[in-house]
Parts: structure tokens; C-alpha cells; sequence
């Protein structure tokens, strides 16, 4: 009989791969088989590999460690924004900067830049400035927020990170093992599982996949923290 949590994933598409042509071999363990030219993922491995992330996670929570959520494409933007605020962690959801782990200093510059450029009326200068130029830093601070808000109070670097595609957030992973972080992330058919901590072989494509696969690490985080589903977590500001 099909438990509720496979037969959830399976409402949510979680077990569509890529075409079979794109497969990457070292996902072979984590396929079931090919169906009209698609791979299709195993989804007992899913669930397999999702209680191994969810337990190494839940221990970090317990700890108070930190947790980086990383998703820069479309359909894991708002995804990631939500499990990071609902567990009371960190993200990066519009764009991965070159740095933001291992050239920390940069970074801390720059989030000194935007809280200069949210108090810029009350700065000595603001009076004198023109519309011209008060609209060019009004563009830079809507730029730097988009980038850093969710890591602006991380103070650090992370104790683990949660990335949204091994393929497409391969820079941010690399930056993780450059500086020993541990990463769970979600792999689809096309990427390598090799070097990922925690992979979770999953459709990282899909809105409603990768809400799933969240939900899972959210819940295991939050009961860690002795948060309930019907109480809401704090956000990352707050934590």
C-alpha cells in the first residue's frame, strides 16, 4: 500500500526526471525506469534519502546551527523564501554572488551598504542630494536587497545548506565544500549526486515538487525546534 507521503509526491510530480538522453549515469541507483522517453525517479529512494536529510537536519535545529535554503531559479524562488522564514533560517533566492561563503568580508561590506541605504533619509547628506541621484541608490538598494536580505542577519557562515538543483546551484555547493558545510540538496536526473552530503533524487523543476520535498525539511526542522504546524515559526530576522 502506498503511504501518504509517496502518494503525496506523486500528486506532486516529484518522481518525473528529465528526458532520458540527458540522464546523468551516477543517478542510476535512484531510477526506477524510463517511461515515453522520461526517467522516472524511484521515489522509495526519495523518501529514503529525504529521512537522512531530515534527521541530519533536525539535529543541527536542536543544536541552534544555522541553515542556508539556496534556490535561484524561477520556481524555487518563493519555495525557499518560505522555508527559510518558517523555520527561522537564512536564503538566497534571486542570485548566488561568487563569494558569498568564502569571501565573507566583501559581503558584510556590502550588507553595511544597504542599511546605510534604508536610513539614507536620516544621513546628512540626503537633503542635498538630487532626484537623480537619490533614484540611483533607491535601484542599488533595491538590487542589494534582493540579493543579501535573507542572509543579511546570518552573522557567519552556515552550518549546512539546502539547494534547490546539484546542476544549477553548482557554485554555491562548491563554496559549501570549499569551507566543509555539509549540503543536502535536491537532484534530478540530469545532475551528479557525487560530493552532495545528503542528495535527494526528486523533479527540481516543478513548484509543487520542490514545496514537497521542503514541507518534509521544514517539518523535521520545526519539530526539532518544538515548533508546531500551526504555529508560526519565526523569521530569519528574528532568530
Amino acid at each position: 500500500m502506498i503511504n501518504e507521503l509517496i502518494n503525496e509526491m506523486v500528486e506532486a510530480g516529484v518522481h518525473y526526471g528529465h528526458q532520458t538522453r540527458k540522464w546523468h549515469p551516477a543517478m542510476k541507483k535512484y531510477i526506477l525506469k524510463a517511461k515515453s522517453g522520461i526517467h522516472i525517479i524511484n521515489l522509495e529512494e526519495t523518501e529514503k534519502s529525504l529521512d537522512k536529510a531530515s534527521a541530519f537536519l533536525a539535529d543541527l535545529a536542536r543544536r541552534n546551527r544555522k541553515i542556508l535554503f539556496v534556490g535561484c531559479k524561477r520556481q524555487a524562488q518563493e519555495p525557499v523564501r518560505e522555508a527559510a522564514e518558517a523555520t527561522g533560517q537564512y536564503y538566497v533566492n534571486f542570485r548566488w554572488l561568487g563569494g558569498m561563503l568564502t569571501n565573507m568580508t566583501t559581503i558584510r561590506k556590502s550588507i553595511e551598504r544597504l542599511s546605510y541605504l534604508e536610513s539614507i533619509e536620516k544621513a546628512p547628506e540626503y537633503k542635498s542630494m538630487s532626484k537623480k541621484e537619490l533614484a540611483a541608490l533607491d535601484r542599488e538598494r533595491q538590487k542589494l536587497e534582493r540579493n543579501l536580505q535573507g542572509i543579511r542577519n546570518m552573522g557567519g557562515k552556515p552550518d549546512a545548506m539546502v539547494a534547490i538543483g546539484a546542476d544549477h546551484e553548482d557554485i554555491a555547493i562548491r563554496e559549501a565544500h570549499r569551507l566543509n558545510i555539509p549540503v543536502v540538496a535536491i537532484v534530478d536526473t540530469n545532475a551528479d549526486p557525487t560530493g552532495i552530503d545528503y542528495p535527494i533524487p526528486a523533479n527540481d523543476d516543478a513548484v509543487r515538487s520542490i514545496r514537497v520535498v521542503l514541507n518534509c525539511l521544514v517539518k523535521a526542522i520545526n519539530d526539532a525546534n518544538g515548533v508546531s504546524s500551526s504555529e508560526e515559526a519565526p523569521t530569519a530576522s528574528e532568530a
